[in-house]
């Protein structure tokens, strides 16, 4: 039998509060602020809207995490919020206390219900609130800020659900007054005519992260490429699953990577860029992606293509880049070689991931002398040599324990290497593969279905 806790006093003192409704909306001009989060977690979950609507109008904190005490976007919840808001910015003075900058509807957990200190609750703070109140007869009160409404957001292909069109009409409506911020962006298929209204309608400067998810169709990169020109905080950018039309002109191709490739001179605070799509690399990013401190193009097959658009994009981010993933790109022998200078001058590099590409026990030799020296590598994963295998492509793990010891020493006499492990693809017997990681050799067995 569980023994609970008893409630707190301010529990209690919410408890009564709520008892008497009307009396609670009359007395929130006097409310104690630290009873305000209590009670409006407490009045959430209860329902009690007509309470709920008139918290959001007398808010003393410039951050409602709203979106946190919901599991999934409750619409009958958005539209209690919105309905106060607008009952609010219809007046032309505002409450005394006030101070609600950020409607947050990010469905995350937000330490703000929980957690009391002068960082979270810094509205109330004394040197706040004498701000406040110098401010609040300044010549900066007469233009009144925008309310930022703050959401991740997610566009398909699909019209937009309840809950999106709902808010964002609203937002629409009012947008000398409301602006709608997000932080991560996520575009899946062809661009509709929904899709395009939201990005015009999106504060595309408060962006930090998008992936676009084109699924065979590159047009979708054409249209998207306007906006992200103007998305000046982006740090990170994801593209998968573009591939050309087969039947496309060679001018068709030259133009739709144009599209792209222009916006990014715009974005200045890119430092991730992730792409599966072999036609980015051919489409001169090399002149745009100057800062990108992580690099990833995992997964392209860059056999049957030339070297030199990647080497010249790695040129160009040498003196940034930190860390480089070229895991399973079939990358060959002869495609190593015309990389290995520029890989060495990559003074700043703390992670490189190249297993995964079928290198002969040579090569490897080469690649390890051009990063051996690169003081600031801190994890290696290399594939096993080809050697290590057999002629039917069955791991030798004497051979492959052997050629990796050897391998390993090279760096060894440089420096001391922190994380350095050579990794072998699945046996086509077995289906186990072998991790060598100074010394050691790890047998990996596949799980059972």
């Amino acid at each position: 039998m569980s023994i609970q806790s008893p409630p707190t006093l301010l529990e209690l003192t919410v408890r009564s509060l709520l008892s008497d409704k009307s009396r609670t909306i009359l007395d929130l001009e006097d409310l104690p602020i630290e009873l305000f989060p209590l009670l409006f977690v407490e009045a959430f979950s209860r329902g009690h809207t007509e309470v709920l609507k008139k918290m959001v109008q007398a808010w003393p904190f410039t951050h409602l995490p709203l979106g946190a005490l919901m599991r999934k976007p409750q619409l009958e919840m958005i539209r209690v919020a919105l309905d106060g808001l607008d009952m609010l910015l219809a007046q032309q003075d505002r409450p005394r206390r006030w101070k609600l900058q950020v409607l947050d509807l990010w469905n995350v957990h937000h330490n703000f219900w929980r957690t009391w200190s002068g960082a979270v609750v810094d509205a109330s703070s004394p040197e706040a609130m004498k701000k406040n109140r110098k401010l609040k007869h300044g010549p900066a009160m007469a233009a009144k800020p925008p309310l930022n409404v703050v959401i991740d957001l997610c566009l398909t292909e699909r019209p937009l659900d309840e809950f999106q069109a709902h808010l964002f009409l609203w937002v629409t409506q009012r947008r000398d007054m409301v602006h709608l911020c997000c932080k991560s962006l996520k575009i899946f298929g062809k661009p509709t005519r929904h899709t395009r209204k939201v990005l015009r309608l999106l504060q595309l400067d408060s962006v930090q992260k998008v992936e676009v998810h084109c699924t065979l169709a590159p047009s979708t990169l054409a249209a998207c490429a306007p906006f992200l020109g103007q998305m000046r905080n982006l740090r990170k950018l994801l593209v998968s699953q573009v591939h050309m039309p087969a039947h496309s002109s060679p001018e068709e191709q030259a133009w739709l990577l144009s599209q792209l490739t222009s916006q990014f001179l715009r974005m200045h605070c890119l430092r991730k860029f992730c792409v599966d799509a072999v036609l980015l690399l051919e489409g001169h990013l090399e002149q745009v992606l100057g800062k990108p401190r992580h690099l990833e193009l995992r997964g392209i097959k860059l056999t049957n293509f030339s070297p030199e658009p990647l080497k010249i994009l790695l040129e160009t981010v040498a003196a940034t880049l930190k860390i480089l993933d070229l895991e399973t790109c079939r990358i060959t022998d002869s495609q190593l070689q015309v990389l290995l200078p520029v890989l060495s001058r990559c003074s700043q590099l703390r992670v490189l991931s190249f297993h995964g590409n079928r290198i002969s026990v040579s090569a490897l030799r080469d690649l390890l002398l051009h990063t051996a020296r690169l003081s600031q590598l801190s994890v290696e994963l290399y594939p096993a040599p080809l050697e290590s295998y057999d002629a039917q492509g069955a791991i030798h793990p004497g051979r492959c324990s052997q050629l990796c010891a050897r391998l390993t020493a090279i760096v060894r006499d440089f420096r001391q290497p922190k994380v350095l492990v050579f990794c072998t693809v699945p046996c086509p017997q077995c289906g186990s593969m072998f991790l060598y990681n100074q010394g050691l050799l790890l047998c990996s067995y596949p799980t059972a279905a």
